[in-house]
């Protein structure tokens, strides 16, 4: 009998319970996958929690995984034994093996193992489409970069920096912040203690910078109006400190005629075509050595409530899986 972590109401880390499942056989189009490394990912604890409903319960969370294709329903191209990782809705990672449809498959390149596919697909493909295609980053940009340590924010800062950008991190600790000064980070600032607006209009000799990538949210989302460039872009894509204010139109303008945008990595990998090209992006840049994957914090999958506090409390840094 399989195992799965499942949530039958939403709350905190202790809603997680560990239990037998049954998966059953793929139906057509399905592919039955044998889970080897699952991805933690903040987009777990928002199903969690319930700040994104799943769409009933009791539910299986969890978006990313590596593993192996043990079966295939009618219509599915991918071979038994074909080593394969995903990054894709809806929710059911959090398992040892769970059915999926086929079409979310990504093959695995020789050069890629199974841990760094479910460390990093989610957050590669979230720096890939950030830095790549919702706002193109050119050598000599200035980048503010927010939870510059964690999953997305190492992978990013490494990505920038072959970009030939010019990046400001910030973190919540001195360590951190000698960490992402060694990914690439021309300046970091340590928030907990320095004011992020001030500091960054003072590097960039009040220019501002071009683009402000934000998952922190609440916290940061209107400091980060502040230090845009006149036509800069605010690009949020996470709520780590809760879903920001409402904002008017008019303040765009007041701010400088800036661009704001909230995009989610399922609107940029919505075709089979974008998703393989998103992947294929990143195992490159990784293969290529671009950019490193640390796999800093491993958890076996029944202790997923133990891995969610030190996601939430921001103990973590790199990237984090759950081992099945």
């Amino acid at each position: 009998m399989t195992h799965a972590i499942r949530i039958h109401e939403t709350g905190g880390p202790e809603v997680l319970r560990w239990e037998r499942v049954d998966v059953g056989e793929p139906g057509p189009g399905e592919a039955r996958v044998r889970h080897t490394a699952i991805g933690l990912n903040f987009i777990d604890t928002y199903h969690r929690s319930g700040v994104y409903a799943l769409s009933e319960l009791p539910h299986v969370i969890g978006v990313e995984a590596a593993g192996v294709v043990e079966a295939v329903g009618d219509g599915v191209e991918l071979a038994v034994g074909t080593r394969v990782a995903y990054a894709a809705n809806p929710a059911g990672a959090y398992a040892e093996a769970r059915l999926i449809d086929a079409a979310h498959l990504v093959p695995l390149p020789e050069a890629i193992s199974d841990e760094v596919a479910a460390a990093s697909l989610v957050k590669g493909m979230t720096a890939e489409f950030l830095i790549r295609r919702t706002y193109r980053v050119k050598p000599g940009d200035w980048v503010l970069l927010h939870a510059a340590a964690g999953g997305v924010g190492s992978l990013a800062t490494q990505w920038l920096r072959h970009l030939g950008a010019h990046v400001i991190g910030t973190v919540g600790t001195d360590e951190k912040a000698a960490r992402i000064r060694e990914l690439g980070c021309e300046h970091a600032i340590v928030y907990t203690r320095e004011d992020f607006v001030a500091r960054t209009l003072e590097m960039t000799e009040g220019r501002g910078v071009d683009v402000v990538y934000d998952s922190v949210g609440k916290a940061t989302f209107r400091g980060g109006l502040e230090v845009l460039r006149r036509r800069g872009m605010l690009v949020g894509f996470g709520n780590a400190s809760g879903r920001p204010e409402a904002i008017e139109p008019h303040e765009l303008a007041r701010h400088g005629s800036l661009y704001l945008t909230r995009p989610t990595l399922f609107d940029y990998t919505g075709t089979r075509d974008e998703l393989l090209a998103s992947a294929s992006t990143f195992f490159d840049a990784v293969a290529r050595g671009d950019v490193v994957v640390d796999i800093a914090q491993r958890w076996p999958l029944r202790d997923a409530a133990t891995a969610h506090r030190a996601l939430e409390s921001r103990a973590t840094t790199g990237s984090s899986i759950l081992i099945p």
